[in-house]
C-alpha cells in the first residue's frame, strides 16, 4: 500500500491464469549496452546516475507495468522533473489494478509478447515464474549488464540478487530483485506500525477515552465519536470505516486487516498468499471462513458497525483514491492504516486535532520484520525492453542512498536539507510530508506534493534501516533532526495519556503488543500452485470477495447469517478445503525453517 503501501500493503495478487502457451520475447535478445559507466558508487550518486545525466542522451520514454501502482498514465510533478534531469527517461505507468485487474491485464500483455520496459510483480509466484518461464523477463547477468550497470544493486542489495538466482536463475540467472531490502533486529516498521488502530484521538479524548478490551469493542466508542463529530469540516456525513474494494485479493482486504492487528497476515514470509492467515511468530495458521478466526470475526465487526451508521455506503463503489480524499476532508473516524493518517495537516495537529494510536488489550500488531533478502514483491526488467542498460540503470538508483531518498522524500532542498551530514526537514517539507497537496515550486516540476509523488508504488531499500550517508534511517520521521522536534499539540495529549510513550511503535514494544515474523531463506522458489488448484482457489476468492462485502451490507441478522451459511457452502462445493489444505502445508514448511 503505498506504501502500498504499504500495506500496500501486504495485500496478495490473486494467483491464477496459467500462462505457458504464453510466447513472445526471450532472455536472448542483442540489445547492445552503451559504454559502462567510470567511477564507482559512492556518496549516494552512483556512476551509473552520473552516467544517465549526460546531455547526450536521448529521451526515452519506458512503460512500467506495475501490479500494485493505483494510478495509470505519464508520472508528473517533482518526480518526473528527477527522473528526467537524471536519467532523460520518462516513465509511463500501466496500473493492472486500473485497467481490468490484475490476471486481465496481466494475460493480455503476456499474450501480446511484451510486459513493457520495468515490471513490477505483487509477489514472486505464479505470475513471476510464468514470466521467465516464457522468456518475458531480462537475465540482468546477460552481456555483464548487472556487473556494469548495478553498482548499487550489488553493495546494498547482494543478498537480495543472490537470492533471486538461487530461487528462480538455475544459481547463476538473475531476474529480479524483492523489495524493503534491509538489515536489522525488532520490528522493522518506523514510529508507526503497518497495521495500527488509529482513531481521530482528540474526539476519543472528548468521549472519555474509554477502555478497550478487544477489537469489537471500538464500536460504542467509534459511535460515540460520531456523535460528537457527525459532519467533516466540509459538512459531508462521518463514518468510522470508508473502505474500498480495488484491493482485494484471495479475500476482502479491509477485512483482512483485523488479523494484522492480532499478529497473523495472509503472509509467512516465503509463500505466497491463500486462504490461510498466519501467525507472525507462533506456529499458528487460521482458515478464513474459520468460525472464531480474524476474517469471520471481521465480517461480523463491520455488519454490526454498518447496522449502526458507521460503516460509509460508498464503500462498495469507490476506490482508493475516494478514501484518501474523505480521510483528509475529516470523514472518517478510524483507520487500520497509519500512512493513511492525511488528516493530520500540521495545522490541525498543532490544534490538537489528528489520527493516533488507540491500541485494545488484546492487540498483537504485525510486524513484517527486517529482510536482508527482499520481500516477495518483485522489481524485473522485461526482455523486449530496447535499452535495458538504461533501465537497470535507474533501477539501480533506485537502491542507492540518494535514489532511496530522493524517490520517496523529493530532491535535497526541496523537503530536506543537510545539516552537519544529518537531514533535516525544510518548512516546505515540515507542510507537505507525508502526502499533502502543498504547491511544488516551478524549479522543482510544480504541481502538488501529493500529486508529483513516485506512482509505481514499490520500494527498494527499507526505509527504516539506516543510510550510511548520514548515520540517520530513510524514513524521515526517525532522523535526529526530526525526533528533537518539541511535540505538537496532538502528540503532547497522546504521550500524556499513553504513559510517556513517545510514538506507537515505542508504546506497543514497551508492551509487548508486536508479533514480529521471523525471515527465512530457504534456496528454493516458493512452490506454484497446480493448475487445478489455481482455477479452484480463483472461484472461491470471487465467492469470498463477493459474499463478504454482500455480509457486511446485510439488512439483519437474518440475512447476515443467510449469506454467511450460502458463502461456506458454495465456497467448500468449488473446492475451498483443498486450496485451504495445500495452502497450510506450505505454511508448515516455513515453521520448520522457522525453527532452525
Amino acid at each position: 500500500m503505498k506504501k502500498k503501501k504499504a500495506l500496500t500493503a501486504s495485500v496478495a495478487v490473486l494467483l491464477a491464469t496459467s500462462l505457458a502457451a504464453c510466447s513472445g520475447g526471450n532472455n536472448n535478445n542483442n540489445a547492445s549496452p552503451s559504454a559502462a559507466p567510470s567511477g564507482s558508487a559512492s556518496s549516494g550518486a552512483s556512476a551509473s546516475a552520473s552516467a544517465s545525466s549526460a546531455p547526450q542522451r536521448d529521451e526515452y520514454k519506458i512503460d512500467v507495468f506495475s501490479m500494485l501502482s493505483n494510478f495509470s498514465g505519464e508520472q508528473q510533478g517533482w518526480f518526473a522533473k528527477v527522473v528526467k534531469d537524471k536519467f532523460n527517461l520518462d516513465l509511463n505507468i500501466i496500473s493492472s489494478n486500473l485497467e481490468g485487474g490484475g490476471d486481465v491485464k496481466f494475460s493480455a500483455m503476456m499474450s501480446a509478447g511484451s510486459l513493457g520496459d520495468l515490471v513490477v510483480f505483487g509477489d514472486d509466484g505464479q505470475k513471476y515464474q510464468d514470466a521467465i518461464k516464457a522468456g518475458m523477463l531480462l537475465d540482468w547477468t546477460q552481456n555483464g549488464l548487472l556487473d556494469k550497470y548495478g553498482p548499487n544493486l550489488m553493495k546494498y542489495a547482494s543478498k537480495a540478487i543472490e537470492k533471486n538466482k538461487v530461487n528462480f536463475g538455475g544459481g547463476s540467472k538473475v531476474y529480479g530483485i524483492g523489495f524493503d531490502v534491509g538489515e536489522g533486529d525488532g520490528p522493522s516498521e518506523g514510529k508507526d506500525m503497518t497495521y495500527n488502530p488509529n482513531l481521530r484521538f482528540d474526539l476519543y479524548q472528548k468521549a472519555g477515552s474509554p477502555k478497550i478490551t478487544k477489537m469489537e469493542d471500538y464500536l460504542p466508542v467509534l459511535k460515540k465519536m460520531q456523535e460528537l463529530e457527525p459532519k467533516s469540516d466540509s459538512g459531508r456525513p462521518t463514518y468510522a470505516f470508508s473502505m474500498w474494494q480495488d484491493w482485494d485479493g484471495n479475500m476482502m482486504m479491509n477485512t483482512k486487516a483485523w488479523a494484522g492487528l492480532n499478529g497473523f497476515d495472509e503472509t509467512d514470509g516465503f509463500n505466497n498468499g491463500g486462504f490461510t492467515l498466519i501467525s507472525a511468530d507462533k506456529n499458528e495458521v487460521q482458515g478464513v471462513l474459520d468460525e472464531d478466526g480474524y476474517y469471520m470475526r471481521g465480517l461480523k465487526l463491520y455488519f454490526d458497525a454498518n447496522q449502526m451508521g458507521l460503516v460509509d455506503p460508498d464503500s462498495m463503489t469507490q476506490k482508493f483514491d475516494d478514501v484518501v480524499n474523505k480521510m483528509t476532508d475529516g470523514q472518517l473516524l478510524f483507520t487500520w492504516f497509519p500512512w493513511l493518517n492525511t488528516y493530520n495537516t500540521p495545522e490541525r495537529l498543532a490544534e490538537g486535532k489528528g489520527f493516533a494510536l488507540v491500541p485494545f488489550e488484546e492487540e498483537r500488531t504485525f510486524s513484517y520484520g527486517y529482510n536482508p533478502y527482499g520481500g516477495n514483491r518483485v522489481w524485473a526488467i522485461g526482455a523486449k525492453a530496447k535499452h535495458p542498460e538504461r533501465v537497470l540503470e535507474f533501477l539501480d538508483w533506485m537502491y542507492s542512498p540518494e535514489g532511496t531518498m530522493v524517490a520517496n522524500y523529493g530532491p535535497e532542498g526541496l523537503n530536506w536539507k543537510l545539516e552537519n551530514g544529518k537531514p533535516v526537514l525544510t518548512d516546505f517539507g515540515k507542510q507537505a510530508l507525508p502526502s499533502n497537496a502543498t504547491q511544488v515550486p516551478d524549479e522543482f516540476g510544480g504541481g502538488t506534493w501529493k500529486d508529483g509523488q513516485n506512482q509505481i508504488n514499490n520500494t527498494t531499500l527499507k526505509l527504516t534501516s539506516i543510510n550510511p550517508e548520514t548515520g540517520d534511517p530513510y524514513d524521515y520521521t526517525l532522523w535526529t533532526s526530526t525526533l528533537a522536534q518539541a511535540p505538537n499539540k496532538l502528540e503532547e495529549n497522546w504521550r500524556a495519556a499513553m504513559g510517556g510513550a513517545t510514538s506507537a511503535k515505542d508504546y506497543l514494544q514497551k508492551n509487548d503488543k508486536i508479533a514480529i515474523n521471523k525471515q527465512i531463506f530457504t534456496g528454493t522458489a516458493p512452490e506454484v500452485i497446480s493448475d487445478d488448484l489455481s482455477q479452484k482457489q480463483g472461484q472461491v476468492s470471487q465467492v469470498i470477495k463477493q459474499y463478504s462485502w454482500k455480509m457486511v451490507f446485510a439488512k439483519n441478522q437474518a440475512e447476515f447469517d443467510k449469506l454467511k451459511k450460502e458463502m461456506i457452502t458454495k465456497a467448500k462445493g468449488l473446492g475451498y478445503d483443498d486450496v485451504y489444505n495445500w495452502n497450510k502445508a506450505q505454511n508448515e514448511k516455513v515453521f520448520e525453517y522457522r525453527a532452525k
